[in-house]
C-alpha cells in the first residue's frame, strides 16, 4: 500500500521542484545579458561622449590657437608654443562657444552673459594674426588678461625711469592706467612717450585697441604682465551716453622673425611721419641755455654764449632760450627787467648766424596776466561738472592747464606763439610737458575724452605749424607729428636711472614705439643739484666725453654745459665728434630718415635688427645700429678704456682699420677704446 505524504509526489512540491532547478541553470544567462545590455549602451555614451569631445577640441582651435576655458595659447608654424594669456576676468562656458569660418566666439562664463571672440585673420603668407575681444554686458566688472613673459625677450610699451633693453619685470603691480606721465617727478609711473605694443624674441607682437580703457600690471613670480580693461577707480571714461561696459580688445600677430613681424605691425597700426625735420637740425648741434643756466637767463648771458659758440668754432642748427624769459608762467612777454631789449637780441642772433627757439609749456599760473583771460573764455581743463576751471600743481607753481579739445583755446595758444614768432623771429618751440599726470584725477574736457592721453595727442599737435625745428617731450599716437621727440631730462650721472646707461635703451625704446627722429636729451645731463656725479655743478668729466661720445652717433646732438667749461682737450674732442657727426652720421641718417616716410622703421636699430637668429643679440643694450651697416660700441663705464663688444655675423671694418670678415658672431674682448675715442664698425 501506498502511503499518501502530504507535499510528495502527486502533491504540489512536485511541481515546484522542476521550476526551481530550471530557475538556478538560467540565471547566469540573464545576467550576462543585462550586463551585456549596459555595457552596449554605455560604449555607445562613451563613444558618443568621445565625438562630441573631439568635436569641441576642434571647435575651441582656430588655425594654431588652442582655447579652454581658462585661455589660450598660440604656437608658431614649428609646433612649439610663442604666446600664453590666461584669463583672469572670469572662466568661459565652453558649451556657450561656436565657430563659424574662422571665428570662434562664446557668450558666457561660468556666472554671467558676455561677448567674446577670437578671430584668424592671414593679412600675409609669413604672418598670422588673432584678433581677440572679451566684452562685458554689465557694468563695471573689469576684464583682465595675464600674458605669460618667459617664452621670450619683450620690448616696447613705454619709457621709463629705469630703462632696460629688453623689457626687466620687478616686483609686483596692481594694474594701473597706461598714461603718459612725468618720470622724473614720478619714476615708478608710465613715461611720457608710451603707445600700447609690445613687440617679443619669438616674432610674436601684441597691440592693445586704442578704445580701451587700459590698464597694465605685472607679477614677477607668475612671470606675468596683466592687461587690463575697466572704467571703475580709473581716469578713463566711456563714450557719452554709454554704460561703463569694459572691453579688451587685441591683436596678437606671429611672424618669421622679429624684424618682420615688427615691419609689419608698424606699417599696420602705427602713424608715421609725414615729412623730415630742417636737414641742419640733424648735421649741426642744437645749443641749449637750461643746463648751464636754469632759470637764471637773461639777454646778457644768451648774447655770451652765443658769442662762445662762435668763439670756440662750432656750429649751430639753433639755440634755445630755456625756462624763466618770461616775469610769470603764463605771459608771453619778455621779462624787461632780464631782457631789457628783447628785439635788438634777436636781431643780434640772427645776423650771427643763430636761429633762436623759446621754451614754452601748456600752463598759465595763476598769478599770470593771463589768468583772468583764460578763465573768462573757458580756454582751461575743468573740473568734472565743468563749472569751474581744474588748477593743477607742475614744477613752476600752481595754474591751469589750457584745454587743447578745446578749438577756442588751441587759437589762443596758436595766436601767443605767432606773435613771438612775428615779433622776434623764433624760429621754433620747445614744447615741454604735455603729460597726463598733470591733469586732475578727474577732470572734463570742452571735447569729451575717453583716454586721458589723447590729451597728450591734442598737446602734440600744436607743434606741428613749427615741426621743421620743434621739440617735444611727450608723445601718443603721434608719430606723424613730424618733429623731434626728446625723452625727459636726464640725470648727470652713471647708470640705467635717467642716467648714461639708459640713453640706449631709451632711444631703442622710442624707435620701437615708432618715434625716429630722436633728440636724446643734453650731453652730460642736466647737472641738476644732488643728481650729478662731478665736482661743483659740473658733470664728471670723463662723464661728460663719454656722454658727447655716444649722442655723436644719435640722429641730432644737443649742447647746454659747453665744452669749454672744461678744458681745451675736452674742446678738442667736442670739435672731433662733431665733425665726425656731420660727416658720417648725419648723412646716413638722412638717407634713413627720407625711408621712414613710407616705412617706419627705426633709425637707432637693436643689433637683432640684423641678426634674428642670436640669442645673444636679443640681451645687448650697449650697443645699436644706424641702419643696417653702422654699428656703434660707446664706453658707459667710469674708469674703462676698453669694452667687449659683439660682432654680428657678416663683413666689417673697425673705424681703426681692423677688418673682420666673420660667418658667425664674433665678441671681442676687452677692446681697447681710449678716452677720446669710440667704438664704431661699418660694414664692408
Amino acid at each position: 500500500m501506498y502511503q499518501v505524504v502530504p507535499g510528495g509526489a502527486g502533491g504540489t512540491n512536485t511541481d515546484v521542484i522542476p521550476k526551481q532547478k530550471h530557475s538556478r541553470d538560467t540565471r547566469p544567462l540573464v545576467g550576462a545579458g543585462v550586463i551585456g545590455l549596459v555595457l552596449v549602451v554605455a560604449a555607445v555614451t562613451a563613444w558618443c561622449y568621445y565625438i562630441a569631445s573631439i568635436r569641441k577640441a576642434e571647435l575651441l582651435k582656430t588655425q594654431l590657437l588652442d582655447l579652454n576655458k581658462d585661455g589660450y595659447i598660440i604656437r608658431n608654424q614649428g609646433g612649439s608654443i610663442v604666446f600664453r594669456m590666461d584669463f583672469r576676468s572670469g572662466t568661459l562656458d565652453l558649451d556657450s562657444c561656436s565657430k563659424e569660418g574662422e571665428m570662434l566666439s562664446c557668450g558666457k562664463t561660468t556666472d554671467r552673459k558676455l561677448n567674446f571672440f577670437i578671430e584668424t585673420v592671414r593679412p600675409k603668407d609669413t604672418v598670422q594674426c588673432y584678433r581677440v575681444r572679451w566684452e562685458e554686458l554689465v557694468p563695471d566688472i573689469p576684464v583682465e588678461h595675464a600674458m605669460t613673459y618667459t617664452f621670450a625677450h619683450w620690448y616696447g610699451g613705454a619709457v621709463s625711469a629705469i630703462q632696460h633693453w629688453p623689457v626687466s619685470i620687478k616686483g609686483q603691480q596692481a594694474p594701473k592706467p597706461f598714461v603718459t606721465s612725468d618720470i622724473y617727478a614720478n619714476r615708478n609711473e608710465f613715461g611720457g612717450i608710451l603707445e600700447s605694443y609690445w613687440l617679443s624674441s619669438n616674432a610674436t607682437a601684441i597691440k592693445i585697441n586704442n578704445s580701451v580703457p587700459f590698464h597694465l600690471g605685472w607679477n614677477d613670480t607668475e612671470k606675468t604682465m596683466s592687461f587690463q580693461a575697466r572704467y571703475n577707480d580709473s581716469p578713463f571714461k566711456p563714450n557719452p551716453g554709454e554704460e561703463p561696459c569694459a572691453e579688451l580688445s587685441y591683436r596678437v600677430c606671429v611672424g618669421l622673425d622679429v624684424t618682420s613681424i615688427h615691419k609689419y605691425m608698424v606699417r599696420r597700426y602705427f602713424n608715421k611721419p609725414n615729412k623730415v625735420p630742417a636737414k641742419v637740425m640733424f648735421r649741426h648741434p642744437i645749443w641749449s641755455t637750461w643746463a648751464l643756466h636754469k632759470t637764471d637767463i637773461d639777454q646778457e648771458k644768451v648774447l655770451e654764449y652765443a658769442a662762445n659758440i662762435r668763439k670756440y668754432k662750432f656750429n649751430c642748427s639753433q639755440l634755445e632760450i630755456d625756462d624763466r624769459y618770461t616775469r610769470r608762467y603764463g605771459d608771453y612777454e619778455f621779462d624787461p627787467t632780464k631782457f631789457p631789449n628783447a628785439t635788438a637780441m634777436f636781431q643780434k642772433l640772427k645776423s650771427d648766424g643763430f636761429p633762436a627757439s623759446l621754451w614754452i609749456h601748456p600752463f598759465v599760473n595763476y598769478d599770470s596776466e593771463n589768468f583772468h583771460t583764460c578763465v573768462e573764455r573757458r580756454l582751461f581743463v575743468r573740473e568734472p561738472t565743468g563749472r569751474l576751471p581744474a588748477l593743477v600743481r607742475w614744477w613752476n607753481g600752481i595754474g591751469g592747464i589750457l584745454d587743447f579739445t578745446n578749438p577756442e583755446a588751441r587759437d589762443w595758444f596758436s595766436s601767443q606763439l605767432r606773435s613771438l614768432r612775428s615779433r622776434y623771429g623764433v624760429s621754433s618751440f620747445k614744447f615741454d610737458a604735455g603729460e597726463t599726470n598733470f591733469l586732475p584725477w578727474k577732470f572734463s574736457t570742452r571735447t569729451p575724452i575717453q583716454d586721458p592721453s589723447f590729451f597728450t595727442r591734442r598737446y602734440t599737435e600744436m607743434a606741428i605749424p613749427y615741426n621743421d625745428r620743434a621739440e617735444l617731450r611727450s608723445g601718443y599716437q603721434s608719430q606723424n607729428i613730424s618733429c623731434f621727440f626728446r625723452p625727459i631730462d636726464r640725470d648727470s650721472v652713471w647708470g640705467y636711472e635717467l642716467g648714461l646707461k639708459s640713453i640706449i635703451p631709451t632711444v631703442l625704446t622710442i624707435s620701437i614705439l615708432g618715434y625716429q627722429f630722436i633728440l636724446p636729451d643734453m650731453i652730460g645731463g642736466n647737472a641738476y643739484l644732488n643728481r650729478t656725479e662731478g665736482i661743483h655743478v659740473l658733470p664728471d668729466r670723463e662723464l661728460y666725453i663719454r656722454w658727447l661720445e655716444l649722442i655723436a652717433f644719435m640722429p641730432s646732438m644737443q649742447f647746454s654745459i659747453p665744452p669749454w667749461e672744461y678744458d681745451d682737450e675736452v674742446v678738442e674732442i667736442a670739435r672731433k665728434y662733431t665733425a665726425l657727426h656731420e660727416s658720417i652720421v648725419a648723412p646716413r641718417v638722412l638717407e634713413l630718415a627720407s625711408e621712414v616716410l613710407d616705412t617706419g622703421d627705426p633709425i637707432i636699430r637693436p643689433l637683432w635688427w640684423i641678426a634674428t637668429g642670436d640669442e645673444t643679440a636679443y640681451k645687448i643694450d650697449s650697443q645699436f645700429l644706424i641702419g643696417d651697416d653702422l654699428m656703434v660700441a660707446p664706453v658707459l663705464e667710469p674708469g674703462k678704456q676698453e669694452r667687449d663688444i659683439y660682432l654680428p655675423a657678416g663683413r666689417w671694418k673697425s673705424y681703426k682699420g681692423e677688418r673682420f670678415d666673420i660667418k658667425e658672431p664674433l665678441h671681442l674682448t676687452d677692446y681697447p677704446v681710449d678716452l677720446d675715442e669710440i667704438a664704431y664698425f661699418v660694414w664692408v
